[in-house]
């Protein structure tokens, strides 16, 4: 059965901000709070406060860039964030833009794929607490991370096309895609991830889609509230290329237009509570593990409360 679970719906330096979020997941159907990356903020000093705060709730990274860190300090900042929450973590991973690449890294990776390849290798073995003696064309590890008992850890990897979805299913245990429609995931991404699976003789990782959605209310302009929440998205390569393979024309020089295919292209879900409803369980019958609901634009237009009170409908009308 598909899980629902939501994200924060924005990054902030000041975690205090985080916390009727956590408090909403702690006390909801909904089953995990989520977190993206940001510059003005990490999430799991987000999740720190929030655990000392009282909220202890099973988190997830979606997802920390890997030019921020090296493997080992990714594997070793998950392992005490699950210790600190008490509960599960998902703790993704993902290359990121090239030009996030080039401006921490001095270059673009040659090769995502192989950096990623290296990074998810590295951190799996440490969190396996595994000796290790890996050298990469990008990461090189040579220790082990003592481990100690606390909640499960999954290791994800941010995918939106073919090649990075095979790769999650040859290594990844949750594959995390973001702005991906239904018809997308189900044509596109997940065979992808099977035939990575099946290469390696290995389960399909879990899937989970963080879906955009916002509910057509009076008073509220469509075009704003997509371009508030993911207008930075649909600007970077990757993802305009995304998009372009979903069928959807993001093209920003006419915004209205812009807003209109993706909307149309299930890659943002909004109509009355019913109509969306309707949209999530077409993620659902692609074979999506976990939805989380991302009203971002929400946020950003209409206040914390506003997006807090539509994530209470939308999680009542998808699981009621």
């Amino acid at each position: 059965m598909t899980t629902y679970s939501v994200l924060v719906p924005f990054v902030h330096c000041r975690p205090e901000k985080t916390l009727p979020f956590a408090a909403f997941v702690q006390w909801s159907p909904a089953y995990r709070l989520w977190q993206a990356q940001g510059d003005q903020g990490d999430p799991l000093q987000s999740f720190a406060f929030a655990a000392a705060s009282g909220f202890r709730v099973p988190i997830g990274t979606g997802v920390r860039l890997m030019a921020h860190r090296h493997p080992f300090t990714a594997a070793q900042e998950t392992q005490t964030a699950a210790v600190t929450m008490g509960h599960p973590v998902v703790a993704g991973f993902g290359t990121g833009a090239a030009v996030l690449q080039r401006g921490m890294l001095g270059a673009p990776y040659r090769s995502p794929l192989r950096a990623a390849r290296e990074y998810l290798t590295i951190v799996r073995g440490l969190l396996a607490g595994e000796r290790l003696d890996h050298h990469g064309e990008y990461f090189s590890c040579e220790l082990r991370l003592l481990p100690v008992p606390s909640p499960p850890v999954e290791v994800g990897l941010g995918v939106l096309r073919p090649a990075m979805a095979r790769l999650a299913g040859e290594l990844a245990d949750v594959a995390i895609t973001w702005l991906t429609p239904a018809a997308y995931l189900r044509d596109v991404v997940l065979p992808a991830l099977r035939a990575g699976a099946e290469a390696e003789g290995r389960p399909a990782p879990r899937v989970v889609a963080v879906v955009p959605v916002a509910v057509d209310r009076a008073g509220r302009d469509l075009t704003e509230l997509v371009m508030a929440g993911h207008a930075h998205h649909l600007r970077m390569p990757h993802y305009a290329d995304m998009v372009r393979r979903a069928g959807i024309d993001a093209d920003l020089t006419d915004p209205g237009a812009a807003v209109n295919a993706v909307v149309k292209g299930g890659a943002f879900l909004t109509g009355g509570l019913g109509d969306i409803a309707e949209q999530l369980a077409a993620f659902e019958e692609a074979g999506v593990d976990e939805i989380v609901l991302n009203v971002s634009g929400v946020c950003a237009k209409h206040g914390g409360r506003a997006a807090l009170e539509e994530l209470d409908e939308l999680l009542r009308e998808a699981r009621p």
